[in-house]
């Protein structure tokens, strides 16, 4: 099963070049059954642009979350800390395989807008009928992971 979540464009790349090994979340979806994240490039990319196999999910205290990525080049120890601030846990995806899409597209060219940072792409709740297009895109090949 996948989901779709928004990451900031600066962390989506470094996902994508190898450097980042961890995507860091305040939550994090409930269904043990999810196994591939599908990227979506937020603000001012808004495309998607990959897919991430999950390697492990790891719930721990905010500075063991740290001590993760503080030597990635990515990583600001400022706003690390200001992204958890008020949180005692936090959550650490481990990238196992990554693929970055050749062409990547904009849902509100090809889909109704999305609403939600996390969409469900198996189980859509709050717009069903957007399933169907996702598939059409697909199967179009205009969502292809690099090989």
């Amino acid at each position: 099963m996948k989901v779709l979540l928004s990451i900031k464009p600066k962390y989506a790349e470094h996902i994508f070049v190898g450097t980042k090994k961890y995507e860091f979340r305040r939550n994090i979806f409930k269904n043990p059954n999810i196994k591939t994240i599908v990227v979506y490039s937020s603000s001012p990319v808004q495309k998607v642009v990959g897919e991430f196999e999950i390697d492990t999910i790891l719930r721990t205290d905010i500075e063991t979350l740290w001590n993760l990525a503080k030597n990635d080049p990515w990583s600001e120890k400022k706003s690390f800390f200001e992204y958890f601030k008020g949180k005692e846990t936090g959550f650490a995806i481990k990238i196992k395989k990554n693929d970055k899409i050749r062409y990547p597209f904009r849902f509100k060219d090809r889909l109704q807008t999305c609403t939600a940072s996390i969409f469900r792409l198996h189980h859509i709740k709050r717009r069903p009928s957007m399933l169907p297009k996702f598939h059409k895109i697909l199967e179009r090949g205009q969502y292809v992971p690099d090989k």
